[in-house]
């Protein structure tokens, strides 16, 4: 079974499905759609996916949008008691983390990106960016401490979790702002560094 993912591979949510499914040894073929690349407004595309967002998949010949929610059908499928936890308390422990990581984290991260990286500096709203900025610094801090304790956000292991803040957790050791010295957090990240699908796919330049 070859997967067909469409979206263009500097965005989070794209990195976080091509990781999952190099972890799991999917097979796939990728389209470059959204961003620069166009082709997410086409009625083509809507007709696969109605927010024009990206990524989009397709699997046995069945549409799926949202990308925690593909993580979450390729490991349900591909790696149910490895990397994806066959308990469902168990893998509870980690899927909190996708679902803040989507709900609490991104909007402040996705700010920061947009604002520091794609608007020119002339163009920077700095208080936009100050309150992004802080909202960001708290929510990694709150990561920061549940590292604590855990080498991985749903244990001692690494999962398919791991990618969802982990394919933004690049971007904030590379973003030109001042952070706090979080240890824990620099440790997990170093921890995901090792990894060759994210090396491949979430450890770059942010554009």
């Amino acid at each position: 079974m070859t997967m067909t993912i469409w979206g263009r591979a500097n965005s989070s949510n794209v990195m976080k499905v091509l990781c999952a499914a190099d972890e799991l040894g999917v097979a796939y073929v990728r389209h470059d759609v959204g961003g620069p690349f166009g082709g997410n407004r086409t009625a083509e595309y809507l007709a696969k996916n109605p927010n024009g967002l990206v990524p989009t998949v397709e699997i046995d010949g069945e549409i799926v949008w949202e990308s925690n929610t593909i993580v979450r059908l390729l490991g349900d499928r591909y790696g149910k008691g490895g990397l994806w936890p066959a308990d469902p308390l168990v893998r509870a422990r980690g899927e909190r983390w996708m679902d803040w990581q989507l709900g609490t984290l991104g909007p402040p991260m996705s700010t920061l990106l947009m604002q520091l990286i794609r608007t020119p500096e002339a163009d920077r709203k700095p208080d936009l960016i100050a309150s992004a900025l802080e909202a960001a610094t708290k929510n990694w801090t709150m990561l920061d401490q549940h590292l604590a304790s855990h080498a991985y956000v749903g244990g001692d292991q690494f999962t398919l979790a791991d990618l969802c803040p982990g394919s933004l957790v690049s971007r904030w050791f590379r973003f030109p702002i001042a952070r706090p010295d979080l240890p824990n957090l620099a440790a997990w990240y170093a921890r995901l560094q090792q990894r060759a699908s994210y090396a491949k796919w979430v450890d770059i330049v942010p554009t």
